[in-house]
């Protein structure tokens, strides 16, 4: 073998080597991509941005944010809120009517100033591509670039008045300064660095990861249980039109999610000026006049627990939502197509009827993700 030869090899595996030595931590970066374990008949068209796939690090550092008090850049902890303070594991990630600190569910941020809405539920969020908050204010579709997507709900939340009242250069600067979080940041994103950025995608990444999937429906659906007979009628009248006439809204014939995620005016009002402005409607995102009084459809996922109930929390039952289907919607220019017995002012459901809708929707009720460790509070 001749000397040149061998002196050309010496040189690349000198080069090699000294280069395998030299590298920027972000180049051997490589977190633990996150699988969802759901059954076959849920969606799988996931929203999820390229810009911020879902990871094991990712997820697991989300979930500590996502409860931790000193989010809103407080560090007395008589002054922390976090998203867990409004989002409770125990009320499906709602506030719930029974909240500690907020009087029938209606929340406000540190500085007491009230939210224009009561909240919804954080769980199932993944599959939503219709946006997001009860007007679907914050869409893909958004001309404006910071109003499109969860990440975006994370720093609003942080900065709005009427949440956390902060601002995310002091947020970030406290999250750095605590020992837990660089590493986590790093074994998320490539370096300890922590950024306003990376937070919402942390936190993002977690809410996605909050699904549900156990609901005795869903059992019956897989086989594993049966229903009662009084369920299977109520699961009839929910399905046609003729009864309940729910699933429009709500998911035909069996959709998992128990919403469309669309927007529609059920009949709740009369008037969509004054006082309703304040709620801020699908109207005041659209401007289109056949929004007004239009509100997202939330899903029917353990409704038994997301009370009270409509955007502005004006029925606190589940009793209270099912008298006003049947006996209380009123027709206006624009009430929804789809609310078929508006003319009637309802359903008209016997009360038979009724207790067999409402047993059905009980079924809906899913107790394993109010308990499930890796959704629950890392600080404990």
């Amino acid at each position: 073998m001749n000397r040149a030869f061998l002196l050309l090899c010496a040189s690349c595996l000198l080069s090699f080597a000294l280069t395998s030595c030299v590298h920027n931590g972000e180049d051997d970066f490589s977190p633990t991509p996150y699988y969802f374990d759901l059954p076959a008949y849920f969606p799988t068209n996931y929203n999820i941005p390229d810009d911020n796939p879902m990871t094991v690090e990712g997820v697991e550092l989300g979930r500590y944010l996502f409860y931790d008090g000193r989010l809103s850049g407080r560090t007395n902890e008589d002054s922390w809120m976090s998203c867990a303070t409004c989002h409770r594991q125990e009320s499906y990630f709602d506030a719930g009517v029974d909240h500690p600190l907020f009087e029938g569910g209606f929340t406000h941020g540190i500085t007491g100033i009230p939210t224009s809405h009561v909240t919804m539920s954080l769980v199932n969020l993944v599959f939503n591509h219709n946006g997001y908050l009860w007007n679907g204010a914050i869409h893909e579709s958004n001309a404006d670039a910071a109003k499109r997507r969860i990440e975006d709900l994370v720093w609003m939340g942080i900065t709005a008045p009427y949440e956390m009242n902060s601002d995310t250069n002091t947020v970030k600067a406290l999250i750095q300064s605590i020992d837990i979080y660089p590493p986590m940041f790093e074994a998320a994103f490539g370096t300890p660095e922590v950024t306003a950025e990376r937070m919402g995608k942390a936190i993002a990444q977690f809410i996605r990861s909050i699904v549900s999937y156990n609901s005795k429906f869903d059992r019956y659906f897989r086989g594993e249980e049966m229903l009662t007979e009084q369920e299977l009628y109520g699961y009839e009248l929910f399905t046609t039109e003729e009864g309940g006439d729910c699933f429009h809204c709500h998911g035909s014939a069996y959709s998992p999610l128990f919403t469309t995620n669309l927007f529609y005016n059920n009949g709740k009002d009369s008037l969509f000026t004054g006082e309703y402005e304040d709620f801020r409607d699908r109207y005041h995102i659209t401007y289109k006049e056949s929004d007004r009084g239009a509100y997202r459809t939330p899903s029917l996922r353990n409704v038994t627990m997301t009370g009270p109930y409509m955007h502005d929390g004006r029925f606190s039952s589940l009793d209270d939502v099912l008298d006003f289907y049947n006996f209380h919607v009123i027709l206006t220019p624009y009430t929804d197509v789809l609310m078929h017995h508006a003319v009637n002012g309802g359903t008209q459901l016997t009360p038979n009827e009724l207790a067999a809708l409402k047993s059905f929707l009980l079924t809906l009720t899913d107790t394993t993700i109010i308990s499930d460790p890796k959704y629950s509070n890392p600080h404990l």
